[in-house]
């Protein structure tokens, strides 16, 4: 049997005729939210017996390979005894500037349906239209040609030829890969104590196409039990591909060594790491023009040769592979990360590219996901990751400034309108400056619609890019807002708060969950998994779940008299905290007086974390100390971890604040850490946002106080002391500072193995 190639319509046409550059320039987002419209539109006006998304499908044999070639034409006219394609494309641009040949791809697309249709038909010749309208002005412009069956059928398999060393070097890849997944053997010599039991579960879950949460303890492995899993689905036909996501950088290495392991016990299997474009690029300046990089001018005439140069010589392409290559072919490394990984069979991301309405992988269609297993790292960072994703926000300042900067142009009536709105919202605020509505103004966003079309205009026809980054800036904010508006339901509220001389209108998410839960269907498996996934039903409640998907807890493999814990019940209470701060300074005395060592304290806050540092480092300079400070670059948290050695003769305390970069993906393992202290229970500050939740919460029969503030901060608690433990040697103290852990709701919430506890 042949080996079959599936591939789109437009995939297929766009590998020949893809040219040209990358010229971000303002590009209106209309051709995504009003696309389907346009279609819908020129759709409309069909007669009864026309048709319109047309799924067309052929088979193609060439060199020892069957093409399989889909997609869906936007219409199937019937005039008289004649058939006509018609492909409807939506436009930013002057139609005036749109010849009949300026997009050969568009006609290549039309052109194969056209093939495919006649071919099912028997048909001798086939009449095909471009329909190009333009979003602003709805403005249509048409161009006709016609073509025998015979040309038709020469083009198309021009096109499979010019495609076949392409997908023969693919489908080569994917026989070496199966077979080297069928080999691949568990990459260490055993596994360790839950290990099994977590990778068997996660591979359960996918061959039967279910989600599952896992609460799998901090040491046990969790990155090669999840990946190792997922690969051997892949190796079976079970998958296509496999997304991991996290949500910081360091996570994001660990799977890239997972995958690094694999490849050197035998794997054969391409990896992507997509990098956000500002870390990647090669120019001062992020500006993506082709008169200003070189490596967005001409982009898309190197990329077919570069995408068959990295998947000849590359399986783990990572940030430096990926720079190396783009480089040797002079292209923009965030593009070409993007578009290697349509066709990888792992990419490593950050959580936006797939859940972010603003940012998504728009070019990954249902058909990519439904063969695909989402793999969520650190999972509990997933919620406030969620709440701000689904959220938008306006300020009244950016409508004022762009009033006083565009009088006497189409600009300025629809800015004074929304300037005036702020104005009448900010005298309904109450005495404490804010307020919160449960319904979606419409009339708002009709005004954003109104002020995003007069921007686009504005926009469109300016040559000084460079002096309109605030319109820019504020179209974009505004397009956003009416984007999220979409999504408003009884999940969300829409509150104004004043600051000062500032008005704030927001669209807060206040759970996430029903979102989460329609992105992950599109896929088919998903793995939610963290070492402090507790309590396992708040975040089930809060990352989507359903009665129908798998949980996992799995106990911590090591010993509890690895670790000593102790419980300091001092007040860290906002009105407490100067009473209780030379108790706490005495206990850190005490303590690395009879344990010397390296030390991480973590605080709540940046200004308790600064008002116990300057008084303990006043009256005990000679004990060696570091402090966090609230905007550090990777290279500086770096070289903060590098001061714990392990080899120290004398003791090192770090301050850091408590769910802050040091809380999450911290490997100090040996002697490179002997200890944590905690101070406080985590609760997020007093704030008006999580106020509101609360009061959501509890009206939906759970406890609003535990949704909005316990739960979250004993996660980050739980975080904190996860730092301490992470092989089976590693032994340390555990001190966790506040009366409130000696209650019996906060032991509820503490691993089983911090349970046995002394008082201090």
């Amino acid at each position: 049997m042949l080996p079959e190639i599936k591939i789109s319509v437009r995939t297929l046409v766009e590998y020949f005729y893809r040219s040209g550059s990358i010229d971000n320039k303002f590009r209106t987002v209309t051709t995504l939210t009003e696309g389907t419209k346009v279609h819908k539109a020129i759709q409309s006006t069909y007669k009864d017996i026309d048709q319109k998304e047309v799924f067309l499908k052929t088979n193609i044999e060439y060199e020892k390979m069957l093409f399989t070639i889909e997609g869906r034409c936007d219409g199937l006219i019937f005039h008289n005894e004649e058939i006509l394609i018609d492909e409807i494309k939506s436009t930013v641009r002057n139609l005036a500037d749109i010849e009949e040949d300026t997009f050969p791809v568009h006609w290549a697309q039309a052109k194969v349906y056209a093939f495919i249709y006649a071919k099912d038909n028997n048909q001798r010749k086939m009449n095909v239209q471009l329909t190009y309208v333009q979003v602003v002005t709805k403005e249509q412009k048409k161009f006709t040609k016609q073509f025998t069956f015979e040309e038709l059928k020469q083009f198309v398999e021009n096109l499979v030829k010019q495609y076949a060393p392409y997908a023969s070097l693919i489908h080569e890849h994917r026989m070496n890969r199966d077979q080297s997944i069928k080999d691949l053997q568990f990459p260490f010599e055993k596994y360790r104590e839950g290990q099994r039991t977590l990778a068997g579960a996660i591979y359960k879950t996918i061959a039967e196409g279910r989600n599952i949460f896992a609460n799998a303890p901090t040491g046990i492995g969790k990155t090669i039990s999840t990946i190792f899993p997922t690969v051997k689905a892949i190796g079976e036909g079970k998958l296509e591909r496999m997304f991991y996501l996290t949500a910081k950088t360091i996570t994001r290495q660990t799977a890239e060594e997972a995958f690094s392991l694999m490849r050197r016990k035998g794997l054969c299997m391409s990896a992507v790491t997509i990098t956000a474009k500002e870390k990647v690029c090669f120019k001062e300046e992020t500006r993506c023009q082709k008169d200003y990089c070189e490596f967005a001018n001409g982009y898309y005439d190197r990329i077919n040769e570069a995408i068959l140069d990295i998947f000849s010589h590359e399986t783990f392409i990572n940030r430096t592979t990926i720079e190396e290559y783009a480089r040797k072919h002079t292209l923009c490394p965030f593009e070409f990360s993007l578009d290697l990984a349509i066709i990888a069979d792992a990419i490593i991301c950050d959580y936006n590219y797939i859940f972010d309405p603003k940012v998504s992988l728009k070019r990954f269609f249902d058909e990519y996901k439904r063969q695909s297993a989402l793999l969520i790292d650190e999972a509990h960072n997933l919620v406030d990751r969620a709440r701000e994703m689904f959220s938008a926000e306006l300020y009244k300042s950016s409508f004022l400034a762009l009033k006083r900067e565009y009088k006497g142009t189409t600009l300025f009536d629809s800015v004074t309108k929304l300037n005036k709105y702020f104005i009448d919202l900010n005298k309904k605020c109450s005495e404490n400056g804010y307020l919160v509505l449960k319904e979606l103004q419409e009339d708002l966003v009709e005004m954003l619609e109104v002020f995003a079309h007069n921007a686009e205009i504005e926009l469109l026809q300016s040559t000084k890019s460079e002096d309109q980054q605030l319109l820019l800036d504020s179209y974009f904010a505004a397009t956003g807002f009416v984007r999220i508006s979409k999504l408003f339901d009884e999940r969300f509220v829409l509150y104004i708060e004043t600051l000062k001389n500032e008005v704030q209108l927001k669209i807060f998410c206040l759970d996430p969950s029903y979102l989460l839960q329609q992105i992950r269907k599109r896929f088919r498996s998903t793995v939610y998994f963290s070492a402090t996934l507790l309590p396992l039903q708040y975040f089930m409640d809060m990352l989507g779940g359903t009665t129908e998907d798998y949980t996992l807890s799995i106990p911590s493999p090591f010993a509890k008299e690895q670790t000593d814990v102790f419980i300091n019940p001092l007040s860290t209470r906002y009105h407490d905290r100067d009473f209780t701060k030379k108790q706490m300074i005495d206990m850190l005395t005490k303590l690395v007086s009879e344990r010397p060592g390296n030390y991480l304290i973590f605080f709540p806050s940046y200004q308790y974390m600064k008002s116990v540092y300057e008084e303990f480092t006043t009256n005990f300079h000679e004990i060696r100390t570091i402090i966090q400070n609230n905007s550090m670059t990777e290279d500086e948290r770096e070289q903060f971890l590098e001061e714990f050695k392990d080899d120290h003769t004398d003791t090192l305390i770090g301050f850091v604040v408590l769910g802050g970069i040091f809380s999450e993906g911290v490997d100090l393992k040996g002697n490179r850490l002997n200890g944590v202290i905690v101070v406080g229970v985590g609760l997020p500050q007093l704030c008006l946002e999580r106020n509101i939740m609360k009061e959501y919460f509890q009206s939906t029969g759970k406890n609003g106080y535990d949704y909005a503030y316990t739960f979250p901060g004993m996660n980050k608690v739980l975080q904190a002391g996860g730092r301490l433990i992470r092989s089976e040697t590693d032994t340390g103290i555990i001190i966790l500072v506040d009366d409130r852990f000696l209650t019996q709701k906060y032991q509820g919430l503490l691993p089983a193995e911090w349970r046995e506890f002394q008082r201090i």
